[in-house]
């Protein structure tokens, strides 16, 4: 069987579309096409249901997948070690959401690189949960931290941790809190304290955090739109400790800030919210022992993160 039907056909089995394994690939769709219709006749078995949007594998696409993409990743992390540059350090790609990666994962990881016959080197980069996935499966990615766990058989999750969100504001707004009126047949635990006051910072206009966070705590979504919207936490943090209004923040983001006094605990619900995020890796890829180390390395780390 011609290995490139097989890198083609892996490719596409990730990608879910015949355009985007193309421009992974390098090729025209149509060579795409040819390619996959080519091994189809080999097997006699259709690999791919051809849908309005993408493809979708049949079972015997599955397991052929399954039994072809770690040997492939293999062989593809061969041709980027080289054979004879044994000093050369593999590299290691960690994908995962900027501000969890830089606070937790890359501190944790940094103590594996290196010269000491075990290190490698390691490249990062962020995104969310969608951009992520996608691209560990494409190949672009060899670790991916996330907070969605993965659908289908290609990529193998396994839970790293649960993050607690708090909901702050900088001391200055926490006399501003009204109460709110008592709502007759809602438990008090469920009962909102007025916050409409209170501007809200976000990282998105959906307001993602502070509406779980309501769901979650009262049952209900928030009155107030974004006033102060910025893509990542840590400036969120910065804008509340600045006085720009409230925000949920993870605990491990804010729990300096909290213990300086910058920040003050808004509310404090008998059972926080938490996020699950979860460590994802292609099937059949922890057989490669620098992926294994770095797995496992930060499945332990993340026992003290809890």
């Amino acid at each position: 069987m011609d290995l490139a039907l097989l890198r083609t056909f892996v490719t596409v089995h990730r990608a879910g579309s015949f355009t985007r394994a193309a421009a992974l690939l390098g090729l025209s769709q149509p060579a795409v096409t040819s390619q996959i219709r080519t091994l189809e006749r080999q097997l006699g078995r259709p690999l791919f249901l051809r849908q309005a949007r993408g493809v979708t594998p049949t079972t015997i696409g599955d397991e052929l997948a399954h039994k072809a993409a770690p040997h492939l990743d293999a062989l593809v992390e061969i041709t980027e070690t080289g054979l004879d540059d044994e000093s050369s350090l593999r590299t290691l790609h960690l994908a995962g959401p900027p501000e969890f990666t830089a606070e937790r994962a890359l501190p944790a990881l940094t103590e594996l690189t290196g010269e000491d016959g075990q290190g490698f080197a390691l490249r990062a980069s962020f995104g969310n949960a969608e951009e992520t996935l996608e691209g560990l499966a494409a190949g672009h990615h060899d670790l991916a931290i996330c907070t969605a766990r993965p659908r289908g058989a290609l990529l193998t999750a396994s839970t790293l941790c649960d993050e607690e969100h708090v909901l702050v504001a900088a001391p200055g707004w926490a006399g501003q809190v009204d109460s709110g009126e008592a709502v007759e047949g809602v438990p008090a635990a469920k009962q909102a304290p007025a916050f409409e006051n209170i501007p809200v910072i976000e990282v998105h206009e959906s307001l993602p955090f502070v509406s779980r966070y309501w769901a979650s705590v009262f049952d209900s979504r928030p009155a107030a739109p974004g006033t102060v919207v910025v893509p990542d936490l840590r400036a969120v943090l910065a804008c509340a400790i600045a006085g720009a209004g409230l925000a949920v923040l993870p605990r491990y983001l804010c729990a300096p800030a909290l213990e300086r006094g910058d920040v003050v605990a808004l509310h404090e619900p008998p059972v926080p919210p938490l996020r699950t995020y979860f460590l994802v890796v292609r099937t059949g890829t922890l057989a490669m022992p620098h992926i294994a180390r770095a797995h496992e390395w930060l499945l332990r780390a993340a026992a003290d993160w809890c």
